[in-house]
């Protein structure tokens, strides 16, 4: 007899306990055998993607601990990459948006949006359904996006650590890996991104907003 599928589970990455409440319910008026997972930073976040069985949906806060930009987005995108992610935070911004859906986001809501909304939201994104992202008429800056969204997870955190002006040896430090690992993955993340050093590649990673602050 094969082995019973797990519930579904939801990720919700918010630091403020009282809104990942809040999106709790709103899982539960959805889908309500769903298993909810709750995580205040997007480290733990991270962790709780990989580690989740039937991951269906992550619902994330662009403000986190640990997050710059549209990074948590990005990363989250690379540890899961066919598990949709919606957006639900307070970052300003007309573009933010279409910025989030550059990055892997399948929507965009604001916190101050109705609890229905969010409920509506959930349920599309569950569904597979995604709100059609505004035209961004071939933007050069489309094919980089892309390019960021090859980066595996771990080259994704190295990238970022660049972004914070981190020596090799700290990187390799935090996480957890040797400085020729490092290196390595600097080896790859220019060829990827068509760079010849890492300051240019930091330079590319700003140009798309992965650093920063809303």
């Amino acid at each position: 007899m094969p082995d019973p599928i797990p519930p579904a589970t939801i990720l919700i990455a918010d630091d403020h306990p009282l809104f990942r409440q809040a999106l709790a319910l709103a899982v539960n008026r959805v889908l309500p055998d769903a298993r909810v997972v709750e995580a205040g930073t997007l480290s733990a976040a991270a962790h709780a993607a990989v580690e989740a069985e039937n991951l269906r949906l992550v619902l994330l806060d662009l403000k986190m601990p640990g997050a710059v930009g549209y990074s948590g987005i990005a990363l989250l995108h690379a540890e899961r990459p066919s598990v949709p992610i919606l957006v639900v935070s307070s970052a300003e911004g007309s573009g933010a948006a279409d910025e989030a859906r550059a990055f892997g986001a399948v929507g965009f809501l604001r916190k101050d949006s109705d609890l229905a909304v969010i409920e509506a939201a959930i349920a599309d994104a569950l569904g597979g359904k995604a709100p059609p992202a505004r035209p961004r008429d071939g933007e050069p800056l489309d094919a980089v996006r892309h390019d960021v969204a090859d980066l595996t997870p771990t080259q994704l955190k190295v990238l970022l650590a660049v972004l914070d002006g981190q020596l090799n040896k700290q990187i390799a430090y935090s996480l957890g890996i040797s400085v020729p690992t490092v290196k390595a993955h600097m080896t790859a993340i220019m060829r990827k991104l068509d760079v010849s050093n890492r300051t240019q590649a930091a330079l590319v990673a700003r140009s798309l907003g992965l650093d920063l602050r809303h």
